[in-house]
């Protein structure tokens, strides 16, 4: 086996004689030690006026904390079959926004455990969470070699959203669900994909970015299907995993509709959330990319700055995302699959989200973008990513959790 170039010989040696799953057990368990000292230093916050959890936070209130207290809630109650109103008459913020396959598992995790939901939710995440690991070393193993996937492994584990792993949230499993569909892709195990597209579509919304994917990975292996012969089998293959993921994409609008005799329901369920950061604005029709353009001058102008600087700064961010996708340093190496997946769940975000402190937490799918960092072989680069990405952890932690006491500190 080639030694690395670079660090320590004995990091070398180690980890060449390390079994994967063990390595990246440790990774994981270390990175979830941290995490939990972090919040547990975010309890000691919570006693500032105005702090969410109030003076007896503990990491319980926080693993049920936020949107968490809405899986539990479906877990007991399900869903309305009436929406509730406000005194405007518009819909209010209501369970309809959330999908069921995370609650329900945790609740089912929970069942012989005294059925404490919070405990199910946190098995469920941190089990999803080293999976995910698991998985994602083994997407980047053959894209960028073992050490580099090691690497990518430690800033996924470790990274700004790393309380994700272990609260109540739905976005670790989704990630499970959507690195496992990646894999079988790369691998070119189709029938894999079709069980997946479905738990996707029924866990978190975005499944219509995966469709996107698919028919821009079509494409690509029609152009290159000289240099990599594309079988009928295969094209038959995109065109119902694409068909299937835009079904599962729209199937739970169309569910929550026929239970609530709301065609709209979904949708008026989630602008509810729009019009807790714009009164007067939020009920407006939906419209595929308003969100940012009515967002980004309003945030401006809440600011200080004329709208047009939001706007600017839109463009921008458009333009560095654009850039780095197509040709950032070491982002080609990862692969179509992953930077076009990358790239078509970046435009749904731009096509369907309301830009607000959630944004970064909206951006979790794209975490296969680490291994673009992993691939460098500097120690000095990879230390000080590490503690970049623990830094942005704490500063996340301590706001959402520790303190949460203004709009601005809503994960």
């Amino acid at each position: 086996m080639t030694r690395p170039r670079t660090g320590p010989r004995w990091a070398a040696r180690a980890y060449a004689r390390t079994p994967a799953w063990a390595g990246i057990l440790a990774i994981y368990v270390g990175a979830r030690l941290i995490t939990t000292g972090f919040l547990l230093a975010a309890t000691g916050m919570s006693t500032a006026p105005g702090a969410r959890f109030g003076p007896h936070a503990s990491l319980g209130s926080f693993v049920a904390g936020w949107d968490a207290q809405w899986y539990w809630y479906i877990s007991v109650y399900g869903y309305p079959q009436v929406l509730p109103l406000g005194p405007n008459g518009h819909v209010t913020q209501n369970s309809w926004a959330f999908l069921p396959v995370y609650s329900w598992l945790a609740q089912a995790v929970s069942w012989p455990l005294g059925g404490f939901w919070p405990i199910g939710a946190v098995i469920v995440s941190l089990v999803a969470g080293y999976f995910c690991c698991v998985v994602l070393f083994r997407m980047m193993r053959g894209r960028i070699g073992r050490m580099a996937a090691i690497w990518t492994v430690v800033f996924f584990a470790s990274g700004p959203l790393g309380a994700l792993f272990q609260v109540g949230y739905a976005e670790v499993l989704n990630m499970l669900f959507l690195l496992l569909a990646l894999d079988g892709l790369i691998r070119r195990r189709y029938v894999r994909l079709y069980p997946l597209i479905v738990l996707m579509g029924f866990t978190r919304p975005g499944v219509l970015a995966f469709a996107l994917m698919l028919g821009l990975m079509l494409v690509l292996r029609w152009i290159r299907r000289r240099q990599d012969p594309l079988a009928p089998q295969e094209i038959a293959n995109y065109l119902c995993l694409g068909a299937l993921a835009v079904a599962a994409g729209f199937a739970w609008q169309v569910i929550a509709g026929i239970v609530t005799h709301n065609p709209n329901a979904y949708m008026e369920t989630e602008l509810s959330w729009r019009a807790f950061w714009m009164p007067g604005a939020g009920h407006a029709a939906f419209a595929p990319f308003d969100g940012w353009l009515t967002a980004m001058p309003y945030w401006a102008q809440l600011l200080g700055a004329p709208g047009w600087v939001g706007l600017a700064v839109l463009v921008v961010l458009v333009a560095l995302f654009g850039w780095a996708l197509i040709a950032g340093p070491g982002v080609r190496r990862l692969g179509p699959e992953i930077r076009l997946f990358s790239a078509s769940y970046l435009l749904y975000l731009l096509a369907v989200f309301f830009p607000q402190s959630s944004t970064m937490r909206l951006l979790f799918p794209v975490a296969p973008l680490w291994g673009a960092v992993g691939w460098r072989r500097s120690w000095w680069v990879r230390g000080g990513v590490l503690v970049l990405c623990l830094a942005t952890q704490w500063l996340w932690i301590s706001n959402v959790y520790g303190l949460a006491d203004t709009f601005w500190r809503v994960p």
